[in-house]
């Protein structure tokens, strides 16, 4: 079983930035991805970001590439998304969640509200 728990959520105007952390209550992932994931109202949740635990390679969707940078401290078994550069479509519930690879996400934080006023 894993736990994740997010921080880092507000508000922010446009042009700001936000680091969100997601924090894991599980020790050993080396075969884990873990991702950053976002759902605005009306819409369907979206992934954000993913980097895998042993190896950092990082995955972004397009909208958010070169603006959002997603890392990991094994140390503190903390996944993180610095969020630059925020529009006001960012504006979304923001969820972390992991997975063992290869699979699916199976294991889900509760979410961090991120808004982006203009």
């Amino acid at each position: 079983q894993v736990q994740l728990v997010e921080s880092g959520g507000g508000l922010v105007q446009a042009g700001g930035s936000l680091k969100l952390s997601c924090v894991a209550s599980r020790r050993t992932f080396s075969t884990y991805a873990l991702g950053w994931f976002r759902q605005a109202p009306g819409k369907e949740r979206e992934s954000v970001a993913a980097i895998t635990w042993d190896s950092g390679t990082t995955y972004y969707q397009t909208s958010v590439a070169g603006r959002f940078t997603i890392s990991r401290d094994k140390a503190k078994d903390t996944v993180y998304l610095q969020m630059d550069s925020l529009k006001p479509e960012d504006t979304a519930i923001y969820t972390c969640a992991a997975k063992a690879v290869p699979g699916q996400y199976k294991y889900w934080g509760q979410g961090t509200q991120v808004t982006v006023s203009s």
